[in-house]
């Protein structure tokens, strides 16, 4: 899954990517209105982390102008504890969720993989594939009961299969969400991370769909 923060606090900015980084994602980042709306106007983010007070371009605006453009990301929004105001104005604008300042970064993790889990239709944090299981909040997979180790690459790769089970994911995609801004994009990239996983699981749970890209579980079109 891959996240935006914009954030303009550098401190700040720094701590979500690092536990943002360190629970899973792969994480941009912006430090004012302006780039923020320009990443998140022109990249295919899963999520968006958005603080109000920003420079350049205030979040609010960022977030209106997104909305009014169709970019429907689920977006949390972060604000000054006192200004309630603050948080209508965001939750009319289209933001999905909010977090007061100062929050526990456990907090944020909690809102993002809530936000993650109802975009792609799951009510809980646990998504099961035949005997793969998948616990989001503890960045856990386990096949049969048994833990299976993954790389961090690997681990992307597969909660995103995961989450998009029974649709067929093209490669494309899984580049756009999976890797950062900084991250080598090969063209092999997938192929070589799919290959790795089917060694760790069975291989016939990732289906390859000749021109189309990859499907783990069976297809919803032919459920």
């Amino acid at each position: 899954m891959r996240l935006l923060v914009v954030e303009d606090d550098r401190d700040l900015n720094r701590q979500l990517v690092s536990a943002l980084s360190e629970a899973g994602y792969a994480v941009d980042t912006a430090f004012d209105g302006e780039e923020g709306h320009f990443l998140g106007d022109t990249e295919p983010y899963d999520a968006v982390i958005l603080d109000l007070g920003l420079p350049q371009m205030d979040g609010l605006s960022v977030l209106e102008q997104w909305r009014r453009d169709e970019r429907n990301m689920p977006v949390l929004i972060l604000t000054a504890r006192d200004r309630w105001s603050d948080k209508v104005a965001g939750m009319d604008a289209g933001a999905d969720d909010y977090v007061a300042k100062p929050f526990h970064m456990e907090e944020i993790l909690a809102r993002v993989r809530a936000l993650l889990r109802r975009s792609a239709g799951h009510a809980k944090n646990e998504i099961e594939v035949g005997p793969l299981r998948l616990d989001a909040g503890s960045s856990r997979v386990t096949l049969d009961g048994s833990p299976i180790k993954l790389t961090a690459h690997e681990y992307r790769l597969l909660a995103y299969l995961m989450h998009h089970r029974g649709r067929v994911v093209s490669r494309t995609e899984l580049i756009e969400h999976l890797y950062d801004q900084d991250f080598d994009r090969d063209s092999n990239t997938i192929e070589v991370f799919v290959g790795r996983l089917r060694k760790k699981i069975p291989a016939e749970l990732i289906e390859t769909v000749r021109g189309l890209g990859y499907c783990l579980g069976s297809r919803v079109d032919e459920a």
